[in-house]
Order: structure tokens, then C-alpha cells, then sequence
């Protein structure tokens, strides 16, 4: 099927599978007169021309479906489009009819699908529990890891995803190249022989938020461990360790809701009391 019912299908299609998936129109231009869905042209070419009601479907790593009218304008927008995604936002974008930057000839909404955000959470203990079931609630994709059989099991972390029975640096080896900005790595060990590699593991990947759990004392002699494994200075500083915002929880659902609260932070780039800039004891 072509034009715009082709396009829906494959939007439609995207969504089901919940793969990322971004839809583009064109809603106001010079030309205001959109063409119905029916017509032959909506949703595909306009005659050389950018056309209000025009559709651009972008899939990462797969071919655009569609044109707003103009290659250049379908270049920016898809490039535009990939970078939302990774966002996961949705919003009304303005170009020229060539794809310039800085102009309002046109007026274009993208409708970002994005894959729900991933938290890899690394130890199967009371806190991973807790964290599990908040993240959760904020619509996350879960995965608890542990090495350890008989505390990595499903029955124990029902709210999980997916339970993995491996050691940290196995799993981000499969899955780091697809981690991005709004996924988040959680170590809650307090091991060295688990927190180093799930941390040195994690550095390379995009993910946006690294936290590890333990005192202040617990991260120092991790921090010398991990300097020992060649993190940087500047690589020390992506983690959050102590993990969480200073709310003074004591309780594993307490402190869950304090790691949210800066993993949200994070995303949203404000500015919070975290555990991590504090002094002295954190209980």
C-alpha cells in the first residue's frame, strides 16, 4: 500500500512492536492548503513542492517512508527526528522549505515513539526491590543482574522484566551499544568484585544516568579500585556515588524513591541536593 494508509500501517506497526518510531508532518507552510488524506500525493511527494499535510516516517536504521516535498527539508527533518527519538520527545519544529535552520517557512510536528526507557539494575538485593518497583511505576524497562543463581531469580523480582543471571561486564557487552540518554545503569552491590566491572562496563556506553550504592568510605575504595582498572578522573565524575538526592532515607523504598528522584533530575537537568556533592555520614 502507498502513500499516506502505507504510512499509518508502518506507524501503526512500529508502535505495536514498540519500536522507536517518529512521524513528521508538515502543518503550516506557505502552501496552507493541505491535501486530504485520500488524495494520491498525501503523505508523498507534493510536486517538488512542501505541502501542508505531508508526511515523513523516519525508522533508525531503516529507510524513510514518504517526503515532505523537498530531499533537503527530508535530510534535516530525519536527522532532526533521530535526535528527538534519543530525547523522547515529540514537538513542533520550523524550517525553510529547504531545510534551513532558523526560519519559519514551515511548520513540522514530530510524533516521537520512542522504546521505553531501560534501568539496568545490577545486584539482587532488598534495595533492588524496592528500586524495581518504582522505576516501574515511571514506565521503565527493568533488568536485575546478579552472578549469583540463587538470588537473581524471577520469583524474587516478579516486577522485573527480565531477570539475568551473569556477571555485570557480560551483560553491558551485549546490550551497552544499546543504551542511550534516558536509560540508566544502577549498581547496588557494595562488592568490588561486581560494582568495578558493572561501572568500567558502563563508562563507555551513552547511557545517561550511572549510579553505584554505598557510603562514603565503600566509594573511596572503590574509587581507588577503579582508578586501578584505568577510569579516569573525568570518567569518575559521570557516577553518582553515593547514589541518590539527600532526602535522609533510611528504608529500601525510601532510598529508591531518593534514586528516582535523581535519575529524573538528571534527565531534566535540574539542580538537587544529591548524596554525591554532601559530606559526612549519609544515615
Amino acid at each position: 500500500m502507498s502513500g499516506a494508509a502505507g504510512i499509518y500501517e508502518a506507524f501503526r506497526d512500529a508502535i505495536r512492536a514498540e519500536e522507536p518510531v517518529a512521524l513528521a508532518t508538515i502543518i503550516d507552510g506557505p502552501d496552507a492548503g493541505a491535501l486530504p488524506e485520500t488524495h494520491p500525493r498525501a503523505g508523498t511527494a507534493s510536486d517538488g513542492h512542501p505541502q501542508a499535510g505531508a508526511k515523513l516516517l523516519v525508522l533508525p536504521d531503516q529507510p524513510t517512508l514518504g517526503t515532505l516535498g523537498d530531499p533537503d527539508l527530508d535530510r534535516v527533518v530525519e536527522r532532526d527526528a533521530l535526535g528527538m527519538l534519543d530525547a523522547g520527545i515529540s514537538e513542533v519544529r520550523h524550517y525553510g522549505q529547504h531545510g534551513e535552520a532558523r526560519q519559519m517557512d514551515l511548520s513540522v510536528f514530530v510524533e516521537c515513539h520512542a522504546r521505553r526507557p531501560h534501568m539496568v539494575i545490577f545486584g539482587a538485593v532488598d534495595f533492588t526491590r524496592a528500586l524495581a518497583s518504582q522505576a516501574k511505576l515511571l514506565g521503565y524497562r527493568v533488568t536485575v543482574c546478579d552472578a549469583r543463581e540463587v538470588f537473581a531469580t524471577k520469583r524474587r523480582f516478579p516486577m522485573a522484566d527480565e531477570v539475568v543471571v551473569d556477571w555485570p561486564n557480560r551483560l553491558l557487552d551485549r546490550i551497552g551499544d544499546d543504551l542511550g540518554p534516558r536509560d540508566a545503569v544502577c549498581v547496588l552491590t557494595h562488592d568490588h568484585k561486581f560494582d568495578v566491572p558493572a561501572i568500567v562496563g558502563a563508562l563507555p556506553t551513552r547511557v545517561g544516568y550511572l549510579g553505584a550504592m554505598g557510603s562514603r568510605t565503600t566509594h573511596e575504595k572503590r574509587t581507588e579500585r577503579l582508578r586501578e582498572a584505568g577510569v579516569s578522573d573525568e570518567e569518575l565524575e559521570r557516577v553518582m556515588a553515593p547514589i541518590g538526592l539527600d532526602i535522609g532515607g533510611r528504608t529500601p523504598e525510601e532510598t529508591a524513591v531518593s534514586i528516582v528522584a535523581e535519575i529524573i533530575a538528571a534527565h531534566t537537568g535540574r539542580q538537587a541536593p544529591r548524596l554525591k556533592d554532601g559530606k559526612g555520614r549519609i544515615h
